[in-house]
């Protein structure tokens, strides 16, 4: 395009690129359809409606404390949720629904030991199983493994952690919020339940350049040639700017336990007295790292390997960001093909994945 041409497109392109802008929280995000199957203070659990389901064991989703789990289904043509239903899959998810002031005493414990916990029993109660499959992404990931390792005797069959935080020494998040200049007790004492925009907003001025200029270069050079595809910015614009708060309790123990004193990986971490014993994860585990992972970058998760007990481990590392690994627009051919082969033959009945008496619905 010539600069004649530029200049005489601007005007047309200004209002385009405004427009895709201001209207981007009218994109629909989080579209299949699904029931409720069980609601805790502000935890819901859902269940995906399928007449294609083929594969015994369900999959339980779940996401951070942070932004909307909607990311697993962001819109329709790529949506996980979507994939994996094609797939034959009984999918499941756990929403963790927007905490308030209210829900200030909403620890760690409280989601692994009592949301998490009672979300599998009835995962299990609706599908008619006695095992599932637990994939979690980010913190999702990490309450996963604290669930496992903090539960010896648990009805989890396989475990499926993508850019799942671990190992947080000398990762960036941790530089910043692990030194003993970042007070989270006078934040955590501030706030009952931490603006969802203030962690969006520090999240993002680990890449500022990127999330602040870069995306909207994109989107206007897009917009100039032509080429702007609204239907795929606007969803996962809306979805960033999802930002629930977080909970007073959840938040301290989070950035303590982790980014401060790095319990997980020392053996340190318990939970309502017990410890977490990585050794107790014995599931049949996959482990999917993104090269290119700032919050939960690749050597943070990789030492996982060596020690949980499990001795059926496959890892998937491929390139990619946190989030764009498994929601950009390369994520159906390049990871989630793998991720359901690997599923697939691990998903399966047995003796003990069936409960007497029940069938497939």
């Amino acid at each position: 395009m010539s600069t004649v041409e530029r200049v005489a497109r601007a005007p047309r392109a200004a209002l385009e690129f405004a427009n895709i802008l201001l209207t981007q929280n009218d994109a629909e995000v989080g579209v299949s359809p699904k029931d409720v199957v069980w609601t805790h203070r502000k935890t819901t659990l859902y269940r995906y409606r399928s007449d294609r389901r083929r594969h015994a064991i369900p999959v339980l989703l779940v996401f951070a404390l942070i932004n909307r789990p909607d990311i697993f289904d962001l819109r329709p043509g790529n949506s996980f949720v979507e994939y994996l239903l094609n797939e034959g899959f009984d999918v499941f998810l756990i929403d963790w629904g927007y905490p308030e002031e209210e829900d200030a005493d909403m620890g760690i414990e409280e989601y692994v030991c009592d949301e998490l916990h009672w979300g599998i029993r009835e995962v299990l109660r609706a599908s008619g199983q006695d095992e599932l499959t637990l994939l979690g992404w980010c913190i999702g990931g990490t309450l996963c493994l604290l669930y496992g390792g903090s539960h010896p005797e648990n009805p989890v069959r396989n475990m499926a952690l993508l850019t799942t935080p671990v190992d947080t020494r000398g990762s960036l998040y941790g530089n910043w919020v692990g030194r003993d200049s970042f007070d989270v007790d006078q934040v955590a004492e501030g706030y009952k339940a931490i603006p969802g925009q203030a962690i969006d907003w520090a999240n993002k001025m680990m890449k500022p350049v990127t999330n602040y200029w870069t995306t909207y270069r994109r989107l206007w050079e897009g917009v100039m040639a032509g080429e702007a595809r609204r239907a795929a910015y606007q969803p996962m614009a809306r979805w960033v700017a999802d930002n629930p708060p977080f909970p007073a309790a959840a938040y301290r123990d989070w950035i303590t336990w982790m980014y401060k004193e790095n319990r997980l990986v020392q053996g340190r971490m318990r939970l309502r007295g017990n410890r977490v014993d990585l050794k107790r994860v014995r599931q049949s585990l996959l482990v999917v790292t993104a090269g290119a992972d700032h919050i939960a970058p690749p050597e943070g998760t990789r030492p996982l390997l060596g020690l949980v007990g499990s001795e059926d481990v496959t890892t998937f590392d491929r390139p990619g960001g946190h989030i764009g690994l498994m929601a950009g627009s390369k994520a159906r051919k390049e990871i989630w093909p793998d991720i359901v082969q690997w599923l697939e033959g691990r998903s399966q009945t047995t003796t003990r994945g069936k409960r007497n008496g029940s069938r497939d619905t």
